[in-house]
């Protein structure tokens, strides 16, 4: 059973990761990051109409998996994907002290260390109890 704690974190998460997405759409992310060109550039569709698809479906798939956590299914397996997308948006801030400046998607992904430290901490107590 996870925390009612946890699963506040969670949903508070959702629409920091659509601001975010939305960052990153509106200041071409997609045309910027190398990862996202292999990935979406060799699907022979528009790279900014994919991105944004990938990213409504990540949405779509992150207030799925709220709803699965409200309900206790698959909550063990849901957190820790939560927890891994926390930790692999730190991307954001290590590429904008790599290039010196802005890189897309940083605003909002200051957030995140916030949010990740938080869930993390919970996650953490909740294993902890389980043992």
């Amino acid at each position: 059973m996870i925390s009612q704690k946890l699963k506040n974190i969670f949903g508070l998460s959702i629409p920091v990761f659509i601001a975010h997405g939305l960052e990153e759409y509106f200041t071409d992310f997609y045309h910027v990051d190398p990862s996202i060109q292999a990935v979406f550039g060799r699907l022979g569709f528009s790279l900014a109409s994919t991105f944004l698809v990938f990213q409504i479906v990540v949405w779509l798939l992150l207030i799925l998996g709220f709803i699965l956590l409200r309900k206790n299914i698959l909550s063990k397996t849901i957190s820790m994907v939560m927890a891994g997308l926390l930790v692999f948006e730190l991307w954001h801030i290590y590429k904008a002290i790599m290039v010196g400046g802005y890189y897309p998607g940083l605003y909002t992904a200051l957030i995140f260390p916030i949010l990740g430290f938080l869930f993390w901490k919970e996650l953490l107590k909740q294993f902890a109890k389980k043992s």
